[in-house]
């Protein structure tokens, strides 16, 4: 059974980095296609980025440039480098597979605030 665990969230000031890890367990994660998604209060949760076979990547407009998504197949986690963090960034963010029915994991909380 694939199981999704993010980590990584926390306050952080505007301008500043973190990082969000997501460690996956399954077959799925050597070949299928992942994301990011973040939800913030009162919004439905949106797609943030992508990664596809090839390592190929796709972002949200409001992210691009600042947000990167990678994977370490040898690790089996998805990582999310998000730099230049702005107050709308703030959401909760999970991890999760783009075409297959998995559970959604706990998320991982970023606030982005002064």
């Amino acid at each position: 059974q694939a199981q999704l665990v993010e980590s990584g969230g926390g306050l952080v000031q505007p301008g500043g980095s973190l990082r969000l890890s997501c460690v996956a367990s399954g077959s799925l994660f050597s070949f299928a296609a992942m994301g990011w998604y973040r939800q913030a209060p009162g919004k439905q949760r949106e797609l943030v980025a992508s990664i596809f076979t090839g390592d190929n990547t796709n972002y949200l407009d409001s992210v691009k440039g600042r947000f990167t998504i990678s994977r370490d197949h040898a690790k089996r986690t998805l990582y999310l480098q998000m730099n230049s963090l702005k107050p709308e960034d703030t959401a909760v963010y999970y991890c999760n597979y783009r075409d297959y029915d998995v559970s959604w994991g706990q998320g991982t909380q970023v606030t982005v605030s002064s």
